[in-house]
């Protein structure tokens, strides 16, 4: 869905809690009247990492510069009151374990350590000593990755230079990694329905979900849903109908009752994230002949989609997990569309994958279509489905895996959208180059213990999966190109 569309009023993404990001530089305190010009310079350096770690989206905590052990306590006191996703140690220059230790034992956040000297050399027959300082931030960086090792806390750093920018896009890595940790250990998942059955793969404990993510489950009924549904009115209705029409294309098979009733349940679905204050849904019902719950069931892919464009991502079958990952991916700004792997076309080297249900709007390469159904494979009901392919271009499939002691893992694999035939059955289906041969890549896909769902997300995303994997405290798996 492009940005310009006169939609973006209605389809405007839910507004977020910024990410808290805490900073604290320093050095040590036994150069400053050694050197009195070092220490000024120090500043205007932590004063420039600040100026870009508060973008917009960012709510930054900074606790000033510290220069011995009692000041980093104290700095670390304002980190653990401030609840950040991220905690930035900023070594201007050299400075003891003993001051970084404290912070990271009582921040209460994962730790990044930067050091990022003035410029990308020194000028070796002018500099002093007091100049060479400015430059050896990197000195205590293994010693700092020492002590945490001995201290059971995890090590990351990024080195180089103030004003390079590949190490402020990896600085930028763990930011976006900070966002997605924020969003997931405050966020309120909706999980409604029961499984579909025999799909073992998608069943979720939702203690797990809270334990391992902090998040917080809320388990719903349909009957919620029906209730909601049941008060929508018909001016609800007509409003909604006349927004499918611009959203979508429809095509000629969309029945008009149906529509209508697609646009019900998008209103009453609406009702339902609002009074719950759900950040993501997964659902499913299988329902009997017709009646309200199958009918609610097969009524969900329109508003679903209209949700999901506005960031509160909606999956089908149940699948809980996959929800997490829309809306990690939704984070990030990648989308994140329901996705299974549909077939394997050989001659173009392409895995065809996509879903039925509901889709990203925002991501589609084109105005998606609304087709009619007469009925659901797999699924009981009828109705009006989504069909588009994902934007063309770089992309990353990125799902969630759990494993036999219930731990999680980011799972990615990097690829590319590609121009082809599609299926025209109400599906959102993408072609996507791997750069191996598509068998191969089921198979190392499926070996590292993802599920049969997942989120395709624009972008190639694997080092901002794996930097908040990192900060979350679980696995990143990556699948690759092979021959």
């Amino acid at each position: 869905m492009p940005e310009t569309s006169p939609l973006a009023a209605l389809l405007e993404p839910r507004t977020r809690p910024k990410t808290r990001i805490g900073l604290v530089s320093g050095g040590l305190g036994a150069y400053w009247d050694q050197f009195p010009d070092l220490l000024p310079r120090l500043r205007e350096s932590a004063a420039y990492v600040a100026t870009r770690l508060a973008e917009p989206d960012v709510e930054l905590i900074d606790a000033g510069f510290v220069s011995d052990a009692p000041g980093a306590n104290a700095a670390a006191q304002v980190l653990r009151a401030a609840d950040c996703d991220l905690l930035v140690v900023f070594a201007a220059t050299y400075l003891t374990a003993s001051m970084v230790l404290p912070i990271a034992q009582r921040a209460g956040a994962p730790v990044l350590v930067i050091d990022l000297q003035p410029t990308a050399s020194m000028d070796h027959p002018t500099f002093t000593t007091g100049d060479w300082l400015a430059y050896c931030g990197q000195c205590p960086i293994p010693e700092i990755a020492n002590v945490f090792r001995r201290a059971g806390i995890d090590f990351r750093s990024v080195s180089g230079h103030l004003r390079q920018d590949t190490a402020w896009e990896r600085i930028g890595n763990w930011v976006a990694a900070a966002a997605v940790r924020g969003r997931l250990r405050t966020a309120r998942h909706g999980l409604m329905g029961h499984l579909y059955p025999g799909m073992l793969d998608v069943s979720t404990d939702p203690l797990n979900i809270s334990a391992r993510f902090g998040s917080h489950v809320e388990i719903l009924e349909f009957d919620d849903l029906r209730e909601r549904v049941a008060a929508v009115t018909d001016a609800q209705v007509a409003a909604r109908v006349e927004l499918a029409k611009t959203v979508f294309r429809l095509d000629a098979s969309v029945n008009a009752a149906d529509l209508s009733w697609a646009a019900k349940v998008s209103v009453g679905l609406d009702a339902l994230v609002s009074d719950f204050g759900l950040d993501s849904l997964a659902y499913y019902h299988r329902g009997l002949a017709g009646e309200i719950h199958e009918r609610l069931g097969a009524g969900m892919i329109l508003g679903a989609s209209l949700l999901t464009a506005r960031g509160i991502p909606m999956a089908g079958e149940y699948e809980l997990r996959t929800s997490l990952a829309m809306l990690a991916a939704d984070t990030l700004g990648a989308g994140g569309s329901f996705t299974e792997i549909q077939a394997l076309d050989f001659d173009a080297n392409v895995v065809e994958m996509g879903h039925d249900g509901p889709a990203h709007l925002r991501i589609s390469s084109g105005q998606p279509l609304l087709r009619g159904l007469g009925v659901y494979h797999g699924k009981r009901g009828w109705g009006v489905s989504v069909e588009f392919d994902v934007r063309h271009g770089a992309v990353t499939c990125f799902g969630i895996g759990e494993d036999r002691d219930g731990s999680y893992s980011f799972i990615t694999s990097e690829g590319t959208v590609t121009a082809g035939p599609l299926l025209g059955i109400g599906n959102t289906t993408s072609r996507v180059d791997f750069g191996t041969d598509p068998g191969l890549w089921v198979d190392d896909w499926s070996a590292t213990g993802v599920g049969h769902h997942w989120a395709l997300c624009t972008g190639h995303r694997s080092a901002q999966l794996a930097a908040a994997a990192s900060l979350l405290g679980i696995e990143h798996r990556t699948v690759g190109a092979r021959s």
